[in-house]
C-alpha cells in the first residue's frame, strides 16, 4: 500500500509547517507529501512536496478534498500544519492494520500536547478514562488520521458544505453505514499544542449549525429532534457567557432554516452498531 500525506495550512505558520514536514520525512516509508495552502498564495513553498494552492478559503473539509485530488496514495494520511508525527514507525504500523482488515476505513491517532497529555475532547468515545487505549469508534480526529482511499471515494469524500466542525462525523456515519470500521489507536501519537475551539472565529456558531445539519442529513426522522435538542441542551449548560449562548442559538437557527444538503439517513442497523460501540447517534 502506498501512503500520501495531506497537510492543510493557511501559510501563516512556516516554522511549524517545516517541523511537521520533517516529522513526516522521518517515517519509513514517508510517501508522497501534499501541502494544501487553503486561502493563501505563498511567495515560497517547501521543497520536495506537491503543492496545491487556493486563494479562497475552502474550509477544512474543502481543503482536505483538494489535497485528495493531488494525492496518489492508497492510504491518505491527514495532518494539521502545526502537528508533528511522534511515533517513529507510525506509517508501517498503520499500513499493516489496513492490510490485515479490508473493512477498516480509518485509523485515528492519539493527539498529545507538549506535556504528552491528551485532551478529553480528542478521545472519540463517551466513557474512556485512558486516551492510550485502542478501540473501534463512531468518529475520528480529522487532523490526525489515515483513511482508506477507496472507502473515502465510495461515500463521497468530505462534505465541503460544513466548512468547519463535524465534517469528520458526517463522513464517519456514511462510512459506518457502508459497513466499514473506524479504529482509534491510542499507541499512534501525533503531537499538537494544546488549544481550544474558541481560538477559531465563529466556531460555536458553525459547530451548532453543523450539528443540526448532521442530524437532518444522516439520521432517521425520529432521532433528528432527539439528537438536536440533546446537543443544544449540553452546549447551553457548558456555555460560559451570554455571547456564547447567542452564537449557539444563532447557529442552531441557521442549521434549521438553511438547506442542509442531500438527505441520506443511516439505516437502523447502523444505529444499533453505533450504540454497541458506545456512541448512539442521539447523544
Amino acid at each position: 500500500m502506498k501512503p500520501s500525506w495531506i497537510v492543510l495550512t493557511m501559510g501563516d505558520r512556516p516554522q511549524e509547517l517545516e517541523a511537521c514536514l520533517e516529522s513526516i520525512r522521518a517515517q519509513r516509508p514517508a510517501g508522497q507529501i501534499v501541502v494544501v495552502y487553503n486561502g493563501a498564495n505563498p511567495e515560497t513553498t517547501p521543497a520536495g512536496v506537491d503543492v496545491v494552492t487556493s486563494q479562497d478559503n475552502r474550509g477544512i473539509p474543502g481543503g482536505r478534498n483538494l489535497g485528495a485530488d493531488r494525492a496518489n496514495g492508497e492510504i491518505l494520511f491527514f495532518l494539521d500544519d502545526d502537528a508533528t508525527v511522534a511515533t517513529p514507525n507510525l506509517v508501517q504500523r498503520v499500513l499493516s492494520r489496513f492490510a490485515e482488515d479490508p473493512k477498516l476505513c480509518v485509523v485515528s491517532f492519539r493527539i498529545a500536547d507538549q506535556t504528552g497529555e491528551s485532551s478529553r475532547r480528542h478521545v472519540p468515545r463517551l466513557r474512556t478514562s485512558d486516551p492510550r487505549q485502542t478501540f473501534y469508534s463512531t468518529t475520528f480526529l480529522g487532523g490526525a488520521c489515515a483513511v482508506r482511499r477507496t472507502a473515502f471515494e465510495l461515500v463521497g469524500r468530505y462534505s465541503a458544505r460544513f466548512f468547519y466542525a463535524h465534517e469528520e462525523t458526517d463522513l464517519s456515519w456514511r462510512l459506518l453505514d457502508h459497513g466499514y470500521r473506524i479504529l482509534y489507536d491510542g499507541e499512534m501519537v501525533v503531537s499538537h499544542p494544546r488549544t481550544t475551539t474558541a481560538r477559531h472565529r465563529s466556531a460555536i456558531r458553525l459547530s451548532a449549525r453543523n450539528r443540526v445539519w448532521l442530524a437532518r442529513r444522516r439520521l432517521p426522522i425520529p432521532l433528528v429532534p432527539i439528537y438536536t435538542l440533546t446537543w443544544l441542551f449540553i452546549q447551553l449548560v457548558r456555555s460560559r457567557s451570554l455571547n456564547e449562548i447567542r452564537s449557539l442559538l444563532s447557529g442552531t437557527i441557521e442549521g434549521i432554516s438553511v438547506p442542509a444538503g442531500k438527505r441520506s439517513p443511516m439505516s437502523w442497523s447502523t444505529v444499533v452498531t453505533m450504540t454497541r460501540l458506545g456512541r448512539p447517534p442521539f447523544i
